[in-house]
């Protein structure tokens, strides 16, 4: 499909803060892919989990894997809709560099612990890496992609309003990313393929980990359904089998859901441009109201059943000590940061400044590397780690 008038268009791309010569070969969101592909917070994404300690077996999904199924749907979301989708896979495939080691279990650690300096937010913490905390380049910090791909990383979700998150405000007040707007449709794309993507995984992690069955599930919506359009179509197919057949027809309906719903929003809303969907004041990428109602009822079930099971809250304590005693030791012991975070330490005048620093490094460790650093300098029970230079 061709691309439509509202696409964000590669020739019409906002500045990057630092100007530089452009590809002779590739777009501008080419390369802004690119360069997110090739960080280190990306590689990392490997050993940073969802839900599961990356430990505790090697077929859960990692944010690198989630990362990857989140930029395949939504490209095909784009493609269908006629928006650009080298913008929609770069947002898609950074959307989760802010997380923490742990999942939302450590984050909500950190973002406790740094309460006293401005909080935690794993949203702003993406837009902290690709503008200060990737120092690879001569000319510039960070990745310094285009505004585009910015603005679709600080607002994939929607405007962002009231008091903004540290990092976020910091960078905003050098490149104005327009942060009472919605973002581009292609964000917007990226968004609702997060949703899509951890919603079906999660059913596959969970019951691989028998957290529930699949008599459980097959009573939530759009689940249930699927699972009987499998056995009328293939009576007799193994568990295993019918399992994937499922939850792919799971997968499908949603991803085709937002392709409908989308396309009569943008029918109806007629945008010109892709500031007037900006500008619209209400998201253009969508579920229906049906779908959107039984996601809802997907992801209590999960909460209640995958994300609050009592296996996996053992591992939530036993994890937020890891990072507790963590951030206290390197507060009280900068010396143990690495050598090459010494100058920022050195440079750091306020104790803001230093839990700042000190929040960057814990949030870019991996899951393994937190337990093999508690285990190492506090004592506690840490799994096999590799070396990392975070």
């Amino acid at each position: 499909m061709n691309q439509q008038r509202y696409a964000s268009n590669p020739r019409h791309a906002r500045p990057r803060l630092t100007e530089e010569e452009e590809s002779a070969f590739r777009s501008c969101y080419q390369r802004d892919r690119d360069r997110i592909i090739h960080s280190s917070a990306f590689r990392r994404l490997k050993h940073k989990t969802q839900v599961f300690v990356e430990h505790e077996g090697d077929y859960f999904r990692t944010r690198l894997t989630h990362s990857i199924e989140v930029a395949q749907v939504a490209r095909t979301i784009a493609g269908a809709l006629g928006l650009n989708a080298e913008l929609t896979e770069a947002v898609a495939l950074a959307h989760d560099l802010g997380h923490t080691p742990f999942g939302h279990t450590g984050e909500d650690a950190l973002d406790r612990l740094m309460a006293p300096y401005g909080g935690f937010d794993h949203n702003a913490q993406a837009i902290r890496i690709v503008t200060s905390l990737e120092r690879h380049y001569a000319e510039f910090d960070g990745l310094n992609l285009t505004w585009d791909t910015l603005e679709g990383l600080a607002k994939h979700n929607g405007p962002v309003i009231g008091a903004l998150p540290y990092a976020l405000e910091i960078y905003n007040a050098r490149h104005d990313l327009e942060l009472g707007t919605y973002a581009s449709a292609e964000a917007q794309v990226a968004a609702l393929a997060d949703d899509v993507a951890y919603n079906n995984h999660d059913l596959h992690d969970g019951l691989r980990a028998r957290l529930f069955t699949e008599e459980d599930i097959r009573v939530l919506p759009v689940v249930g359904p699927c699972y009987n359009a499998v056995e009328d179509l293939y009576p007799g197919l193994d568990p295993y089998r019918r399992r994937h057949e499922a939850l792919r027809r799971v997968f499908g309906d949603m991803v085709g859901d937002i392709i409908e719903t989308s396309r009569a929003r943008l029918e109806a809303a007629c945008p010109e441009t892709v500031d007037d969907i900006r500008n619209l004041g209400q998201p253009v990428i969508a579920f229906s109201d049906q779908m959107a109602r039984d996601v809802n009822e997907i992801r209590s079930f999960l909460f209640s059943h995958m994300y609050r099971a009592s296996k996996v809250m053992e591992v939530r304590d036993r994890v937020t000590k890891v990072v507790d005693e963590l951030f206290p030791f390197y507060m009280s012991n900068p010396e143990h940061l690495p050598q090459r975070w010494q100058e920022d330490v050195r440079r750091a005048e306020t104790d803001s400044d230093l839990a700042r620093l000190v929040s960057d490094y814990i949030a870019g460790m991996t899951d393994r590397f937190a337990l093999e650093s508690h285990a190492r300098l506090l004592g506690g029970q840490g799994g096999m780690a590799e070396r990392e230079g975070v």
